[in-house]
């Protein structure tokens, strides 16, 4: 464990307030307090000070396809890129594959039913079929339901399924 001084802390705190890393956090003891510290030891610092990292939002740019070329309008912002698998229209089930599966599943990914509530799916080795909603309780209609397998079943044999 890492031993500061009262004045080195105030100088932690003041960091984590203005939004720093663990890993700014870690740099800026190893630069200005010359003191050579591990990322975890910085993580229990500021644990034992009380503090909370501030978590940086995430972009909503949806997945992208590394397969496809890259496009040329780069002017156009983050939200008018739509993943693949996912229509414009209300009340439509759009479908996304993770590009990372979930441990135990051959495939996985998430949906968004046409009554906007989203959830996460994966499929085993067996081939079955799971469905996760973060709403307790929560059944996706029937006709939802027949699109979410139609998609599915369409997007997993373009990937070669």
């Amino acid at each position: 464990m890492i031993q500061l001084t009262q004045e080195q802390k105030e100088l932690v705190q003041k960091w984590v307030a203005e939004g720093a890393t663990l890993s700014q956090i870690q740099k800026k003891i190893n630069d200005e307090f010359k003191i050579p510290v591990a990322f975890i030891d910085v993580r229990f610092l500021v644990l034992d000070l009380g503090l909370s990292i501030k978590e940086k939002e995430k972009s909503s740019s949806g997945n992208v396809d590394l397969s496809k070329p890259a496009s040329s309008e780069t002017d156009q912002p983050d939200s008018a890129v739509e993943p693949e698998g996912q229509e414009s229209t209300p009340g439509s089930v759009a479908v996304e594959l993770d590009r990372v599966v979930k441990a135990g599943a051959i495939a996985s990914g998430s949906v968004r039913f046409g009554d906007g509530q989203q959830a996460l799916w994966t499929l085993d080795q067996l081939g079955r079929l799971g469905l996760t909603s973060g709403k307790a309780g929560y059944r996706p209609s029937q006709e939802d339901l027949q699109a979410f397998q139609q998609e599915l079943a369409r997007l997993l044999q373009s990937r070669g399924f």
